[in-house]
Formats: C-alpha cells, structure tokens, sequence
C-alpha cells in the first residue's frame, strides 16, 4: 500500500490519499492539490474583492452598492448550503477514467544537428609557376632563386590550407560530438518523459481493469475518487474512511460532518449613509440551527446518492453512512469526535427516491436513518456499523521492560519475550497520542508481529511492526518482506526492528517507501528513552545458539 500526505496551509486541509499503486495515488493526490489550489484562489480573491470594495471607494453610492453586493453573496453562499442535495443530483458521478490520465506533451525541443562548413579549395601547383624573365635566362641561379621563391609560396598555401581544412574539421567534429550529446540527453529525457507517462496511464488502466473485477480495494479506491470530486465549500472538512465487505457487498462509510460553529450566518449588509456605516444582519440562532441539521441530512443523502450511482458495475447492494462531528465539548473544553447519525440503506430502495422532491429529514427518517431529532444538540448516538479495527490474529500482550537490566542481551533473549519486549516499547511511544499497539498470535501473524493504530492526524494510520532478534546482517528479503505485509494489509507504514544491522540493499530498497528501519542501536536508544537499559551483543548471542556457553 502507498500512501501520500498531502496538506494545504491556507485551508488548514489535510489528507492522506493511499492505494496499491503509486502512480494512482500521485494522481489523485495531484488533482486534490489542484482543487485545493483553486479553493484558495477563490477564497483571495474573495477576500480582495471585499478589500477593495471596503477601501477603494468613498462615494456613498459605492458604498451602498457593495453593501448590496455584500447581500447578494451572502444569500447566495446561503442559498448554496440550503441546496447542497440538488447540487449533485444533475451531475454524472462515474469516474471518468481517461480524464486521470495523462495527456501532457514532451515540450523539449530537438538538438539541431549542425551543418559542415565548405573546405577551401586545394591550391592548385600551376598557380605557382615562376615568371622568367631576360636575367633569369641567362642566369641559371636567378632562375633556380625565383623557382625556389615559388616552390616555397605553393608548400605555404598547401601548409594554409591544409591547417584550416583541418580547423574546419575539427570544428565540425567537436560541434556533431556534442550534438549528439545532446541528443542523447534529449532522448533519454524524451524516453524517461515517455515511460514515466506510459507507467502512470498504465497503472490507471490497471485500476480500472481492478475494479471492473470487483477487486476489493480498487472498489474501496473508486468510491474514495467519487467522494473526492463532489464539490463543498472549502470551511466543510470533507473527510472521511471507506470500507467494503465483498461477502454481503456492503460499503461503509465514516464521514466528518462539519460542526454547526462551520456555518454562514451573515445574511444582509446595510450601508448607514447619514452613519456612515455598514450594518450586518445575521441569521437568527433558530435559523441557523434549521440550517444546519438540513445541511446534514441533506449531505448523508447526497453521499449515498453519489456513491451509488457511480457504481458502475454494481458492487454495492447496500451502504452504512455514519456522520461524526469534531467538536469542543462546552463542559471540558476538550475536543470530541462523536457520531450523530447513522444510516443504512439498500441500493434499490434508495435509487427509487425522487430526491429533487424529497424533505431530507423526512427521507432519511423514512429510510430508519438514526439520529436525534436535533442534529444541531450534537447527541451521540451508536452507530448501525463501524469499520472494524478488530482482528482475530491479535492476542493479549504481557510485560517484559520490568525484567530487562543492563545485563539482559537483547540479542538472545527468547523470540516471543522480544516481540512482546517491542509491542511494549511502542505501545509507550504511541500513547502519548492515544495510540493502540496489538500483538499478533505465533504463526498465524501474516507476517505482521504486531499492529499500532495512531489517530495522530500527520504520521497516523495502521502501522505494522515486525520484530527480527537476528545476529547477522539482515539483508533485503526481509525489507521486502515487511513492504509486501505494509501492502496486504492496507497500512499506511511498515517498520522493521533488529538486534542486528541492515545490508545496504536493505536501505537501498526502503528508500522513498513507507518503512522505517531500526537497528540494534535504535532500540536501545529507544529502550533507554522509556527508562530501561540492556545490552545487545552478538557474538554472545551466536556462541549461545551453538550452545558453546
């Protein structure tokens, strides 16, 4: 499993995209940014505009009308959230997969091969044939110092010319050697341009032929886009966990509803002319309240309708929507997630419903929908069905720090006590931040020796550790070992612990993925941060295995 993070300040959003391949998750990840990007673009120029309206024009007349202007995008924005349900309902919400794509053109021009300049002509011999004159007749050396004269002028011509016949040559060899140069560079890049397309498209092509399959996770993948391009304002959270159980076809979805303190509540802006002033109305507290559990209801009936109908081959018989709200608790101060709704519904009986003509809160009552009455008291209730965080391989964990010393070789200690030696270690380190750290059952593990839930919202996510208590170099294999479990089992990191050290292959392989590798050193650096010390040491460990002590 690949996983990217991704972040913008200016929204305070954040999201971890995953998927099997990581092509796909760049993709998607990149189209996010991209609204996002757009999001905020909107949101200054907004802001500007409401500058410049504010500060640029003194006129009364001016004032009044952006009062105005002022009214008409905060009906508007509330017109909007009363609508959230019909927004979607004229939209196709089938992802479009040649719209993933990448269509982008290799834009780096061609090296131009250069051209040979012309050679001079050879100097020709009978360009340099001596005039006799009356003296040189009649005396041979006169004769002989003019031929000598002109043998020396044609040698010198010949010298000229074959000097900058060569310079030409050379000219010209050094130019084409590095055109081609170049041109290999083009190329290569060309190709690598080419390829990495080419891999990209492919692996979106691969998705889609996945989930054309029913395969399970391209399925969970799917309604992870879906819920992706439906558009809400960019104050709402828009986060949420999928999951889907092929045996009974069912989808569950955990969805983070925006609190009630997320609402528009300006209505009208007056201008004051004899004050000189604007005058904000606002909604009423009952008003607001209104709003906001219609908002809710109709952003749970708007999911369900997206997700099914962008089931394109029908995997889906039926969905579990359950809405939680963060949200500060007026009585501790403390921030709460809390589940306030929870609905399931079947494909057929919910795409029967005429949503354009529906009161949502009388639909969702209507389809058993759970809930209190008033959304906006934020009552927690227990949801029909959660994703499930349980997993029968898990057994119960014991403690080993408490018989760890300075004398304790980790190297040889028995395996089962090092493993729960490590589940222990990083159950410490994760619950500062309410973290969870199981071990798994002996043999049974799926190459997983045990699992850290972290609700951290940066580095958190399903976490898989394994143990190795080697006194040998560990090599690659095992890196691609804990690589392929990262992958099988959805999680968002691997991190692999030795007594040992790692190969460079090992590093080499875990670079730029999602694995963390810790050696000897780092555990018991690790050791010793949570109050305990030990000792690693190899060639003890190696002469107890041969039971030469």
């Amino acid at each position: 499993m690949y996983s990217v993070e991704i972040k913008h300040d200016g929204l305070h959003k954040y999201r971890v995209i995953k998927g099997k391949d990581r092509y796909v998750v760049e993709q998607k990840a990149h189209v996010q940014l991209r609204q996002w990007d757009e999001m905020w673009e909107k949101r200054e120029e907004a802001e500007r505009k409401k500058r410049n309206q504010q500060n640029a024009a003194m006129e009364k007349a001016q004032k009044k009308a952006n009062a105005e202007q002022q009214t008409i995008d905060a009906l508007d924005e509330l017109s909007y959230i009363d609508n959230t349900l019909l927004h979607t309902l004229d939209i196709d919400d089938k992802i479009d997969w040649d719209s993933l794509k990448d269509v982008s053109r290799f834009t780096d021009s061609k090296p131009h091969s250069p051209s040979e300049s012309p050679y001079p002509a050879k100097p020709a011999k009978d360009n340099f044939l001596p005039k006799f004159g009356l003296l040189d007749k009649l005396f041979a050396s006169s004769k002989q110092k003019k031929i000598e004269v002109y043998n020396k002028m044609f040698d010198d011509a010949v010298n000229n010319w074959e000097r900058e016949t060569d310079r030409l040559k050379s000219k010209y060899e050094k130019e084409f050697e590095e055109y081609n140069n170049a041109l290999k560079t083009w190329e290569e890049k060309r190709n690598l341009f080419q390829q990495a397309k080419k891999e990209k498209n492919d692996a979106i092509e691969n998705q889609k032929t996945l989930y054309l399959a029913g395969e399970s996770e391209s399925i969970i993948e799917y309604c992870d886009m879906v819920l992706s391009n439906s558009e809400y304002p960019d104050y709402f959270p828009q986060e949420y966990d999928i999951d889907y159980n092929p045996e009974n076809k069912t989808l569950i979805v955990e969805y983070i509803l925006p609190d009630i303190s997320d609402m528009p509540t300006l209505k009208e802006v007056k201008y004051v002319a004899t004050k000189d002033e604007y005058k904000e109305s606002f909604l009423t507290e009952a008003a607001v309240r209104k709003l906001y559990d219609k908002l809710l209801y109709d952003i749970t009936l708007r999911t369900l309708h997206e997700i099914y109908e962008a089931d394109a081959i029908d995997a889906i018989d039926s969905i579990v929507f359950n809405g939680w709200v963060n949200t500060i608790n007026k009585a501790t101060g403390k921030v709460e997630n809390i589940c306030i709704l929870s609905i399931q519904t079947k494909k057929d009986e919910f795409l029967d419903i005429n949503l354009k003509m529906v009161e949502s809160k009388t639909c969702f009552k209507n389809l058993k929908g759970i809930g209190s009455s008033k959304l906006f008291s934020l009552t927690p209730i227990a949801p029909i069905l959660k994703i499930n965080r349980e997993d029968s391989r898990f057994v119960d964990g014991y403690n080993v720090t408490g018989n760890v010393d300075e004398d304790t070789n980790l190297a040889a200690m028995e395996w089962q006590d090092f493993e729960h030696l490590i589940r222990e270690l990083f159950e410490k380190e994760f619950n500062a931040t309410g973290g969870e750290v199981k071990i798994t059952r002996a043999s049974k593990d799926g190459g997983v020796d045990a699992v850290a839930f972290d609700p951290d919202p940066i580095r958190g996510g399903k976490i898989v550790i394994q143990a190795k208590r080697y006194t040998n170099v560990v090599g690659v294999s095992a890196v691609r070992d804990l690589y392929g479990t990262v992958m099988n089992e959805g999680a968002t990191k691997g991190i692999l612990v030795s007594t040992a050290d790692y190969g460079p292959d090992a590093y080499s392989f875990a670079k730029d993925k999602p694995l963390t590798l810790l050696n000897g050193s780092n555990l018991l650096h690790l050791l010793h941060k949570h109050g305990h010390k030990a000792k690693i040491d190899l060639k003890e460990a190696r002469l107890l295995a041969k039971g030469k002590l």
